[in-house]
């Protein structure tokens, strides 16, 4: 089998078998297209064979990664799929040895992710509020859009796939599809469900429009009846974010960051606020404590006599 065969049976697995989201079989694909397009550098030839690749050739590949600026977190993340792919070629018997066995990823730093401050949270809402009483498609579903991301802490996949069966606006929750494919159930805030009612008749006018639209159920629709894209729900909110002047570097995720931020300051419980994002590792909520630690320290410093 060639090459991209090996990389093809191996992506087939990931999505079939194990269930994973297609955004990460996406980015798998694009990390073993890097790894290939290195390899037929690396050797000289476009006739290479997986079995020639040692750790040595992919220890030089991660030092590439390097060399051309990536940072650790990414080549942490190619690294992962590097040692997915070369388990699965020996555990089918493809290839004797699995070169990529007990390779570490370069640590990866904890960065402080970005958020709204409350005031930015105010001016963003008001904004949107003020657009979404125009009763266009476009200003009813914005403001859809920034509850949902802000008012549940949604991903941004999780909000593009959202369809109408996932709402219940009696019980005030939403059941959202996260990493893995796992469900959970997250609570939907009284503003939130107020917004979906005033969109729904804009949404009903767009999927009337649309000539069998592939996505009826779909919540998110553009003006022809078709699920509302990734990148223009992006835009939507990097609109709202520059019109309303929040902090520059923000973006999407800002919002769902600002979610558990906000929630922490409030003194939620960690465990709980961990439940609400669909995090396995608690570790990786735990981030957000340092955010809010980083202001406490700010504001102590700011406002005690004896700082």
């Amino acid at each position: 089998m060639s090459q991209q065969g090996q990389v093809a049976a191996f992506l087939k697995v990931l999505g079939h078998e194990r269930q994973l989201s297609d955004h990460t079989v996406s980015a798998y694909t694009r990390d073993l297209g890097d790894l290939t397009r290195f390899l037929t550098e690396y050797m000289g030839t476009p006739d290479w064979e997986w079995e020639a690749v040692d750790r040595l050739t992919l220890r030089s590949f991660l030092g590439w990664c390097l060399r051309r600026g990536l940072s650790r977190r990414t080549i942490g993340r190619k690294l992962s799929a590097i040692r997915g792919f070369f388990r699965f070629l020996h555990l089918e018997d493809r290839l004797p040895l699995n070169p990529a066995r007990a390779m570490r990823a370069p640590k990866a730093e904890k960065r402080l992710p970005g958020h709204l401050s409350r005031p930015e949270t105010d001016a963003i809402f008001r904004l949107a509020e003020a657009r979404a009483a125009e009763n266009t498609l476009q200003g009813t579903r914005t403001l859809v859009i920034l509850e949902l991301l802000y008012g549940s802490g949604l991903r941004l996949s999780e909000l593009q796939g959202l369809d109408l069966r996932s709402i219940d606006p009696r019980a005030e929750q939403v059941k959202v599809r996260g990493k893995g494919k796992k469900e959970r159930i997250v609570p939907l805030t009284r503003r939130s469900v107020q917004a979906l009612d005033r969109y729904e008749l804009r949404r009903r006018e767009a999927l009337s429009k649309g000539e069998a639209p592939p996505d009826p159920d779909a919540i998110l629709v553009n003006a022809r009846g078709g699920r509302l894209s990734r990148r223009s729900i992006q835009r939507a909110v990097r609109d709202i974010l520059e019109s309303a002047a929040a902090d520059q570097g923000l973006s999407v995720h800002s919002l769902r960051h600002s979610f558990a931020t906000h929630l922490l300051d409030a003194g939620a419980d960690l465990m709980a606020v961990k439940e609400l994002l669909g995090h396995v590792s608690l570790s990786t909520t735990q981030i957000y404590t340092h955010t809010s630690k980083e202001r406490l320290k700010k504001v102590y410093k700011q406002a005690h006599p004896r700082s």
